[in-house]
């Protein structure tokens, strides 16, 4: 799917930032075939990326790709451009960023000695001013066989510092890992579940990088100065499985996205098994069709005053409505959970 359809489409889209409900505004949910590089880029390599890491990051399907509706990052051994292990580490640097919101993926994790995958963003400013400088948080992270993941943020005060927080999680199951982010603070959270805050609020203790754009990597680390190296116990190849990566907004109601028209209203989205549209008198009998993903038609219907729509049947992810008539036609985007 095309960058500037996306585009299009999130400028029909009326946001609000206020209270604390969150309305969609960006996702991934890995539905398709292969990795979708208008959302990605992979970055390559094996220079040990800071950390002394030992994989060299490619941008091969042995080492990323789609299955089952999930992205399956794969860390395997084998020699390959002078590096005893491959795996995958890709951004969204230029493609997307955020400055506040809130951002998450749900994921199962691999563990063993020297794995270290990980869920984070960065300073969309990065190539410019360098790390720490740029800032970074780190929305989840793991290492070896712990029984908990972390979550921390990096910064400039006249040198590289940090703060973060931990909570026991079995990683082997799949969790939502949440990044909460505003003018005031950074709030980590698996499953809903708050465990840890950070202050930002007026630049706190020179905290001004971590109100700028921000850009996503989800990346499979192995071996490196935190985990250590791989040894007899550790067992390849070994997977971090990513259902879905999303981005949320701020909004007053979280029932409801209007058309900046103010003519059309879905709601409740997300949503589990029904959707209501509401419309002016003047769309009444417009067509309307919802189509998945890939682009393929799952209903065709028309519009009255409030047509409700039953989706519990529709499989899990995101889906698009498109209105017509004889003059014009509007888009509208909702997630099936």
């Amino acid at each position: 799917m095309k960058k500037n359809f996306w585009l299009a489409l999130f400028l029909l889209i009326f946001i609000k930032n206020d209270a604390q409900n969150w309305n969609l505004v960006w996702s991934d949910e890995f539905d398709g075939t292969t990795v979708n590089t208008d959302n990605w880029n992979f970055e390559t390599g094996g220079n040990g990326w800071g950390n002394n890491e030992l994989e060299y990051y490619t941008d091969r399907s042995d080492n990323a790709t789609i299955l089952n509706g999930n992205l399956i990052i794969v860390a395997k051994e084998e020699s390959y451009q002078g590096n005893n292990y491959t795996s995958a580490r890709m951004n969204t640097l230029g493609l997307q960023s955020w400055t506040y919101g809130k951002i998450e993926a749900r994921m199962k994790l691999p563990s063993g000695q020297g794995m270290w995958p990980a869920f984070w963003i960065m300073g969309e400013d990065f190539p410019q001013v360098g790390w720490p400088k740029c800032g970074e948080v780190d929305i989840m992270e793991h290492i070896n066989n712990d029984t908990k993941i972390e979550g921390t943020m990096h910064w400039d005060y006249n040198g590289h510092v940090q703060s973060g927080g931990s909570v026991t999680c079995d990683v082997s199951q799949y969790h939502v890992y949440s990044l909460e982010w505003d003018k005031n603070a950074f709030i980590w959270l698996v499953d809903g579940k708050q465990y840890f805050t950070g202050s930002i609020a007026n630049n706190i203790n020179g905290t001004d990088e971590f109100h700028a754009p921000f850009f996503i990597i989800l990346n499979l680390a192995v071996g490196g100065n935190w985990p250590g190296n791989p040894d007899n116990t550790t067992t390849f190849p070994d997977t971090m499985f990513v259902d879905y990566v999303r981005v949320y907004e701020q909004s007053t109601d979280i029932k409801k996205i209007k058309a900046k028209s103010n003519s059309i209203s879905i709601f409740p989205n997300p949503t589990t098994n029904k959707l209501i549209i509401q419309a002016n008198n003047s769309l009444k009998n417009q067509k309307f069709e919802i189509v998945n993903v890939l682009g393929k038609n799952i209903l065709y219907g028309e519009l009255e005053n409030q047509t409700d729509i039953d989706i519990s049947q529709f499989s899990k992810g995101v889906y698009f409505i498109k209105f017509s008539n004889d003059s014009k036609s509007e888009i509208r985007k909702f997630v099936k959970e």
